[in-house]
């Protein structure tokens, strides 16, 4: 079978212009399956993860569907953090480069009377976060009325995060006759019930995770059997002598109980979640990626953005919720052909959960002892 090259999305001369400026070469298989169902006007639900190339699979066709000739919001992208409503807004704006498009980022964190005067002044996209959309719908700052499409990016976190509610008002609130597409890593059952309210027979566009390259991971589990988890999880960094290792939690309350209790033990740690200030999580990043720390205590959606290198184990101290997030968490080490280790903590009935992430990943995650004192 031929590749899909960009040439044969039928898209504008300017955006492709746009896509070249930018090196992608081919579209990636999201990209090549949405695009052209997007640009037909179908709700799609994307089934992939972070580094697929989900923004421009949404991003091109909302851009090529703007008029620009209404000052209008026409396109509304719902993401889970300050950082991907940034990072989304920045692509799309290098891929406009050559139109006239006014693309507004609306996140907490930064001046709400800034983003009135951008509102204002009129914009065609906007991107944000679930709660600074509501505030701008309740000062009535932000009309939805006009707009032809709304992207759910990474809703599958959005709901993880609490936003359900806010997302139900806001697609409420937005032009019945809208164009719905969701973009999610997981499909469960509350993004299903999403999809079936708010959308019309969507198409189901699903990738291949990305393949880990698990023969350079081993891969451990550790029963706590009511042991102190992070008793057990200080002999394991002590008996390997650890210089880099990220750890996992599943809330953001413990992500800051951890790095004390560290802490208090002499560990060089840090936190990473959502409650963060930005500058806060860039300074955090920054000592991680420089050896000023050594181990990094995260929540999955603050790890979205982490591009270690040498990272040596990853932590599991929470097992994660689906088996999607288990190859996200443990794809942090073993990059560029060394080897890495990963270590999940597990009690009673969770042993189940490892049995079926071994049953769906295809590996074997090995019992492990916890190391002696000595």
């Amino acid at each position: 079978m031929e590749k899909i090259t960009f040439n044969d999305l039928h898209l504008s001369a300017d955006i492709k212009k746009a896509i070249e400026y930018m090196g992608f070469v081919k579209p990636t298989p999201i990209q090549a399956q949405a695009i052209p169902y997007i640009l037909e006007g179908k709700d799609v639900i994307g089934q992939a993860e972070t580094g697929t190339g989900k923004t421009a699979a949404f991003g091109i066709p909302a851009l090529e569907l703007v008029d620009m000739t209404q000052k209008k919001v026409q396109m509304l992208i719902l993401c889970p953090t300050r950082e991907l409503a940034n990072q989304v807004a920045e692509e799309m704006n290098k891929l406009s480069r050559y139109r006239e498009i006014k693309i507004c980022a609306i996140f907490g964190g930064q001046s709400i009377e800034r983003q009135m005067k951008a509102l204002k002044k009129g914009v065609h996209i906007v991107v944000g976060t679930p709660g600074r959309i509501m505030d701008h719908l309740e000062r009535n700052t932000l009309k939805l009325d006009t707009v032809k499409m709304v992207v759910l990016d990474e809703a599958d976190k959005m709901l993880d995060m609490g936003f359900r509610e806010d997302i139900e008002l806001i697609l409420e609130k937005a032009n019945d006759k809208r164009q719905t597409i969701l973009f999610s890593a997981t499909m469960p059952k509350p993004i299903i019930k999403l999809t079936t309210r708010y959308q019309r027979e969507p198409l189901l566009i699903k990738t291949q995770p990305k393949n880990v390259n698990v023969s350079q991971i081993e891969q451990f589990y550790l029963e706590t059997k009511g042991r102190p988890k992070h008793e057990m999880l200080c002999r394991v960094i002590d008996s390997y002598d650890m210089k880099s290792s990220l750890i996992f939690c599943n809330t953001k309350k413990g992500v800051d109980e951890l790095v004390v209790t560290l802490r208090r033990r002499g560990y060089l740690v840090d936190g990473l979640h959502g409650d963060m200030r930005q500058k806060q999580r860039d300074d955090v990043m920054s000592s991680f990626k420089n050896g000023e720390i050594e181990t990094l205590v995260a929540t999955d959606v603050a790890s979205r953005g982490i591009d270690v290198k040498n990272i040596e184990a990853v932590f599991n101290y929470d097992i994660p919720q689906d088996t999607e997030s288990y190859i996200h968490r443990i794809g942090r080490t073993g990059r560029a052909g060394k080897e890495g280790r990963a270590f999940t903590f597990a009690a009673g009935r969770e042993i189940y959960r490892i049995k079926n992430i071994q049953k769906h990943t295809n590996t074997v995650i090995r019992c492990k002892e916890l190391p002696s004192a000595a």
